[in-house]
């Protein structure tokens, strides 16, 4: 395997492509469900994507062509998802936002940890992220997550429904980063967390591409720019940060 986990040729191989006519008609039931939601309403213009934010190079978010290195079993040495899991502290019936989901690697541990009564708002751009994840929720009964198809500048959060917000490894992906956070503060609950992972900036041996890793410094800088401060962070992580922002300033 090379060097760099981020290996876009592997992602595209063939062997990845699913049922083309299953594909087809979900992403088309999810236009139409789409179109129904906005049809009459007064959408304000999509803001123009970024490139660069607060000096930062926004990467390339990746394709659902990846989905096989989401589910790698060296992922469970390089993150330690379970160590992870501990640290965001989740209860029963709590409404809890897995942003960035893809097929749902940790949907489906934050739907049994919120329990019956509870609920997981498993975000994605990708509808067909999505259609896996929906394949996964069937396959092992789980029927509390709802999937939001998102934009890249609007997640369709509802306003303060949240407790908690878990991004892992796509934060540094978003070309809206100034929208998304904006959403993101007004569905928090009072108290609400993002609860932010990224790998780790500083750390030369970590072999991921460096527009694919955020810096603590480089965080505080763009989350504090946009009304968050940080709550706590979690430093014992193999490869990444683990921090936690809710919406306000230090001095409070």
């Amino acid at each position: 395997m090379p060097t760099s986990l981020w290996t876009t040729s592997f992602w595209r191989t063939g062997r990845w492509k699913i049922n083309l006519q299953v594909r087809v008609a979900l992403i088309s039931a999810l236009a139409v469900v789409m179109t129904v939601l906005h049809a009459g309403a007064q959408e304000k213009p999509a803001p123009e994507p970024l490139t660069k934010y607060l000096g930062r190079r926004i990467a390339q978010p990746m394709s659902y062509h990846g989905i096989p290195w989401l589910n790698r079993p060296e992922r469970l040495q390089e993150e330690n998802p379970e160590e992870m899991l501990e640290q965001l502290k989740v209860e029963p019936n709590m409404t809890v936002c897995d942003m960035g989901c893809g097929d749902g690697y940790y949907t489906v541990e934050l739907a049994r940890r919120v329990g019956a009564e509870g609920k997981v708002l498993a975000v994605d751009i990708q509808p067909e992220m999505l259609q896996e994840l929906s394949r996964r929720c069937e396959r092992l009964g789980i029927k509390n997550v709802d999937m939001v198809l998102g934009l890249p500048h609007d997640p369709k959060l509802p306003d303060g429904k949240v407790d908690l917000i878990l991004m892992v490894d796509v934060y540094h992906e978003f070309s809206n980063p100034v929208e998304m956070l904006d959403a993101m503060r007004r569905s928090l609950k009072p108290g609400g967390r993002i609860a932010l992972v990224e790998f780790r900036g500083e750390d030369p041996t970590v072999p991921i591409k460096p527009e694919h890793k955020m810096t603590k410094k480089q965080i505080l800088k763009e989350y504090k720019a946009n009304g968050f401060k940080l709550v706590s962070q979690y430093d014992k992580l193999p490869w990444q940060h683990l921090m936690f922002l809710s919406p306000g300033s230090e001095s409070e």
